[in-house]
């Protein structure tokens, strides 16, 4: 159970508060400072700009194969040389 002290944070949702009031609550649950968080919401919005619409291509990358232990292989795969075969991301923690 939530401390009571972030009560006031349950079934929060960013979408429709304002910068200045996200600003505040950001900082008031971490150690950011002022500067820090406007560096990384330009930073987002920056990325943002490169992230694919919905119904485009998704852009090419690599990334490592697993054993079925979850091991590393130390093999690597490009998106791109999977091209017309089916293709799923399961992104998560496997720690």
């Amino acid at each position: 159970m939530p401390s009571k002290e972030y009560e006031h944070f349950k079934d929060f949702s960013a979408s429709n508060v304002p910068m200045d009031e996200r600003r505040k609550i950001w900082m008031e649950l971490s150690n950011m400072t002022k500067g820090d968080f406007d560096k990384m919401f330009a930073d987002q919005k920056v990325r943002q700009q490169r992230v694919p619409e919905i119904g485009q291509p998704a852009p090419d990358f690599e990334a490592e194969l697993l054993h079925a232990d979850r091991a590393r292989s130390g093999e690597t795969v490009k998106l791109s040389d999977l091209r017309g075969k089916p293709v799923a991301l399961v992104f998560g923690s496997y720690t």
